[in-house]
């Protein structure tokens, strides 16, 4: 314990150094801006009583009255800037008090116990993170109330101002994954931090430090018009400056308040920490591969799953049944899970859904005709199946483009992929035309995909650099089921769905999950997605959804696979056998047509 309270307050000394610094930057510049008005006083207040009389500082005073007014008004300007730019806040989902009354007391006897100023609120992210976000900008225009300040150092000193406290950012996914008393282990440091953020000097050094960070994203923001870009060309520079001198003390401030929360919380649930922190590890996995594997192929559809946080608990038990990841996992599902301390926990899961999928996929802030919620019963039928038959749809509609022949009977089918792609591309001497290389050509088709791709800000993408080796056939036509995709994409961008976040004065930073893909997974996607769409036709076969994998066809209950190797060799060799085999055990018959959308 003596170990742990001189870790704390060296860390809290060290903290106030560096916020004493940070302030003294701040009084340095308003001495600067100050010092022309200072002297022209000093001249007038001198001319009037006689003290300072003759030609040379009657001269001066009319020199530097003017220029300490410039001055005087640039610096109001700047001030101004500063006071009026919103600082950056977190997009989180707010706990009300009387929605989490369990989840407030566990966090306020966790305060006590650890002897700082209980957060201001609660809030939820739809990320694996906690942490304490101080949202008492005067920009806001909403701080939370007073809290008492604490002695950041515990020497039981006492408290001589009174400032906000901080509101508490929880991850959601620790909410619904984590049993209560890993919840408290886990949030012990992050509430810690309170204390720190609670004096005076820390708060306001991070004020400070945090509004100039904002006005240098207010006078750098593009779109202004020339007069106005010119009127904040000299207050960004007078910021930047700032806060290039503030960012090295800045630093070493937050290492200070980090070091003297850890040092605090070592004292509370110390073992069980040591637990908690193993199930941080497995819930970021878990989470990660719901996102990209389940949630990412239903935004793209036009659904957003609304029960993200159900569904991580439902991967990670899928993920430990598979690979044993989690030691005792039996005996912990026992334990009460932390989302019991909400009152409403399905509403909560529903608000952190949508608000992941307009953080990672730019999605609007409401539903509407094409940005529905879905159900993980309904997702197999809205998401998996209208997946699978828009991407076939799309490959068919470019294989018209290209004049591919038909099928017998004019409809849809397999077949007309497979012999696509395994027919030999005729000779441009057959074709009486001079000679290509068929390489160059395809790679030119993806370049002018990537040039229609880039309009969009969806995940349609084209890589002519791609090395892994394709047929000239399968290359042609991922370059145009790329530039295909890219016209869709930037289609929807430009239509209200995709334009209405983008208009919001507070639409929110958007986090891609993964990079575009390149056109040969384009096309990857789209043969598998034909492939399911004849099993489901024709063989019986069913969407299903991995939790941990996202979408996938059943065949006779079981899940198929060995299928993306057989694709794959089909499109890098040219070779359709090791895939017809795949579907002649399976009892898929490719030669007969397919619904499509």
């Amino acid at each position: 314990m003596s170990g742990s309270g001189t870790g704390a307050e060296t860390g809290a000394r060290s903290a106030r150094a560096h916020a004493l610094a940070v302030l003294r930057i701040r009084s340095r510049a308003l001495a600067v801006a100050l010092l022309p008005a200072a002297g022209a006083v000093v001249l007038l207040v001198g001319g009037s009583t006689g003290h300072l009389p003759g030609g040379g500082w009657d001269l001066a005073r009319r020199v530097l009255a003017p220029v300490a007014v410039l001055v005087l008004l640039a610096a109001a300007g700047v001030a101004l800037v500063i006071a009026r730019a919103r600082p950056a806040m977190s997009p989180t989902v707010p706990v009300a008090e009387d929605a989490a009354p369990d989840l407030y007391r566990m966090v306020r006897d966790l305060a006590d116990r650890l002897g700082v100023p209980a957060p201001s609120a609660i809030a939820l992210t739809p990320d694996c993170d906690s942490w304490l976000e101080d949202r008492t900008h005067p920009a806001h225009g909403r701080p939370p109330p007073a809290e008492e300040r604490g002695d950041i150092a515990g020497a039981g000193r006492p408290a001589r101002a009174r400032t906000a406290a901080p509101v508490l950012v929880i991850g959601s996914p620790f909410l619904w994954w984590m049993r209560v008393g890993e919840l408290r282990a886990v949030l012990a440091p992050v509430v810690a931090g309170t204390g720190p953020s609670a004096h005076p000097d820390i708060a306001a050094a991070r004020r400070f430090v945090r509004g100039l960070d904002a006005a240098v994203a207010v006078t750098s923001a593009p779109g202004r018009p020339a007069v106005v870009r010119g009127m904040l060309a000299g207050a960004g520079w007078v910021t930047r400056l700032l806060l290039r001198g503030c960012r090295g003390h800045a630093a070493e401030m937050e290492r200070g308040v980090a070091a003297a929360a850890a040092e605090r919380a070592q004292a509370v649930d110390y073992g069980q920490r040591i637990v908690a922190q193993e199930q941080v590890g497995l819930a970021y996995a878990g989470w990660d591969r719901l996102l990209t594997r389940v949630a990412l192929p239903a935004w793209r559809m036009g659904r957003w799953p609304s029960r993200l946080s159900a569904g991580v608990v439902a991967a990670l038990t899928e993920l430990s049944r598979r690979d044993r990841l989690a030691e005792g996992f039996a005996s912990r599902l026992g334990e009460r899970p932390a989302c019991d301390l909400l009152e409403e926990p399905g509403t909560m899961d529903e608000a952190t859904s949508l608000l992941a999928a307009r953080l990672f996929h730019g999605g609007p802030a409401e539903t509407g005709p094409d940005w529905l919620p879905v159900h993980w019963g309904d997702y197999p039928e809205e998401v998996v199946d209208r997946k699978w038959r828009t991407d076939a749809a799309r490959l068919h509609r470019v294989l018209d483009v290209l004049h591919v022949p038909p099928a017998p009977g004019d409809a849809p089918s397999l077949s007309r992929v497979l012999t696509h792609l395994t027919t030999p591309a005729p000779s441009p001497a057959d074709a009486g035309e001079e000679p290509t290389d068929p390489i160059r050509s395809s790679a030119a088709v993806a370049a002018s995909a990537v040039a229609a791709s880039a309009l969009a800000p969806g995940d349609a993408g084209a890589d002519d650099e791609d090395p892994t080796p394709t047929t000239p056939q399968s290359a042609d036509l991922a370059a145009r089921l790329s530039a295909e995709v890219g016209r869709e994409e930037a289609a929807a961008a430009s239509g209200p769905r995709g334009t209405a976040p983008r208009r919001d004065e507070h639409a929110l930073p958007l986090f891609p999950l993964q990079p575009p893909r390149t056109a040969r997974e384009l096309l990857a996607d789209h043969i598998t997605a034909m492939v399911c769409c004849t099993a489901m036709d024709t063989a019986g076969a069913t969407p299903g959804l991995d939790w941990l994998d996202g979408p996938t066809l059943l065949l006779g209950g079981g899940r198929a696979g060995d299928l993306s190797s057989q694709v794959l060799t089909l499109i890098e060799d040219g070779d359709p056998s090791p895939l017809r085999q795949w579907l002649a055990r399976q009892g898929i018959r490719p030669e007969k047509p397919v619904r499509l959308v």
